[in-house]
Order: structure tokens, then sequence, then C-alpha cells
């Protein structure tokens, strides 16, 4: 198995994982149940979406797919927002 996506949390890693599924492609999420242990602590590279070696050429647009609408609806950054009041 190969790790396709490497989630900021269980909630995207399971969407993705969805996603991978709705296509014909088996997911699995690993990772899911470390985040419990961290209470709140800051964690980070702990959840991955992972697909067998044969099924990574068919899940990558599907991966990029996903991050590229996601960085699309991420909108601009805090300091060119034109609702943010900035010193000067």
């Amino acid at each position: 198995m190969q790790i396709v996506y490497r989630a900021a949390n269980i909630i995207d890693a399971n969407l993705v994982k969805a996603a991978l599924e709705q296509v014909g492609v088996p997911a699995f999420v690993a990772g899911e149940y470390l985040t419990g242990g961290m209470g709140q602590l800051p964690m980070s590279d702990l959840v991955h979406v992972m697909v067998a070696d044969l099924d990574v050429e068919r899940a990558r647009p599907v991966v990029d797919g996903i991050d590229a609408a996601l960085r699309e609806d991420a909108g601009p950054l805090v300091a060119d927002d034109p609702y943010v009041p900035t010193a000067g």
C-alpha cells in the first residue's frame, strides 16, 4: 500500500477515502485512531489515506482534484483580505 493523501484531520481523510471509493478505488485511512491520544496537543502528519500499489495511478487524479479544490476554496490570505484592517 502507498500513501496518496496526507490529511490535516480525520474528516478530510475520510472525505478523500469516500471520493476514491466512489470511483472504484478501495482506500484505507491509516492513523485515524492516533489522533485521540493526542488530546489538545497539536498533531501533524498522523492521518493518511492509502491505496493498493496497483491503484495509485487511478487514485492520483482524484486526490489532485481534491487538493486543487481545497486551494481554491481557501480564498485569499488574511493579509490580502479587504475586510481586515491594516496598520498604516
